[in-house]
């Protein structure tokens, strides 16, 4: 976890680098406990920004997605869902802090927010919707609901962020899935109105509305979460894990060989031979800047009956 100080005003900072580049996503490099005190405290009232929580298939996508790029380079938070990534990164070296956006999304319900604070929520079905507002007892939950289809329409993406913009709110989880909640995310940042936090967290509500079932915790250790999920919903599921999944094998590994040809690079120039061969020519440079300098200030004349 990346060291964080507290200033004069109390406020954190960190010392370092504040995200980790792995494969094709930058990650804050922070873990639950942080990002769960940094969206609890960020104040209501702010101007919207989003959390976005990329797992195995979204890195995998991101390859050929260049909107979903787009749209985690607006993110104001990025945290690891995926496990599975978390063991690619320490197989390589790295550390890769995990925060499931299931997780985070639960803590939040059962941690951080009050009965009567004011919660929004794009996505879901009615079912879910009431059974999250009777199991936590909240009072104030409003609810939208997209059509099917919504990331090839505009029109219904917009209707999304006035839904948030005309309903202020500390909280407002997106679970359309990826990209459509990221798209939607965008449209509120555009519109200049919205207030709050967006988390783009896909199905958490699902798991804690009884509709969807979350690995045991013995599989969530062993990074067998996706293969929970693919035996309940085999039909759903099968292509994202067993056929677009596994390509994210390849993505690390051509990564790895990126990494390995960018280290002999710079041991290559690190080399005293290849200091001394940098200096010479930045030596030269300047001295071809001085006599450029000095041809400017002193131009030759020409002389009497020169050609």
């Amino acid at each position: 976890m990346v060291d964080m100080l507290a200033d004069g005003t109390g406020m954190e900072r960190r010392k370092g680098a504040r995200h980790i580049w792995f494969l094709n996503s930058a990650f804050d490099k922070i873990g639950m406990d942080i990002a769960v005190r940094r969206v609890a405290e960020r104040p209501a009232q702010q101007p919207f920004a989003y959390v976005v929580t990329p797992n195995v298939d979204h890195l995998v996508r991101l390859e050929t997605d260049t909107v979903l790029a787009r749209l985690y380079a607006q993110a104001w938070l990025t945290v690891c869902d995926s496990r599975v990534l978390e063991l690619l990164g320490r197989a390589s070296g790295e550390k890769i802090e995990v925060t499931p956006g299931s997780d985070l999304t639960q803590h939040l319900f059962e941690n951080e927010i009050d009965p009567d604070d004011a919660i929004n929520v794009v996505g879901c079905s009615s079912d879910v919707i009431e059974a999250v507002r009777e199991r936590y007892g909240l009072t104030n939950l409003r609810w939208h609901e997209p059509p099917m289809g919504l990331r090839n329409k505009p029109e219904a993406i917009a209707e999304c962020a006035k839904f948030v913009a005309e309903n202020p709110a500390r909280f407002i989880f997106l679970c359309v899935g990826s990209p459509q909640q990221e798209l939607v995310a965008e449209a509120c940042l555009d519109r200049g109105d919205c207030t709050g936090l967006g988390l783009c967290v896909g199905a958490s509500l699902d798991f804690l509305g009884g509709k969807a079932e979350r690995a045991p915790k013995w599989m969530q250790s062993a990074r067998l979460e996706w293969l929970h999920r693919l035996l309940l919903e085999p039909k759903r599921m099968w292509r994202r894990y067993l056929v677009d999944g596994p390509k994210v094998l390849l993505l690390w590994r051509r990564w790895q060989r990126t990494q390995n040809d960018l280290r002999q690079l710079e041991t290559l120039l690190s080399s005293p031979e290849k200091q001394r061969e940098r200096a010479l020519h930045q030596r030269i440079r300047s001295l071809e800047d001085q006599l450029a300098a000095l041809g400017r200030d002193n131009p030759v004349e020409p002389q009497p009956g020169s050609d």
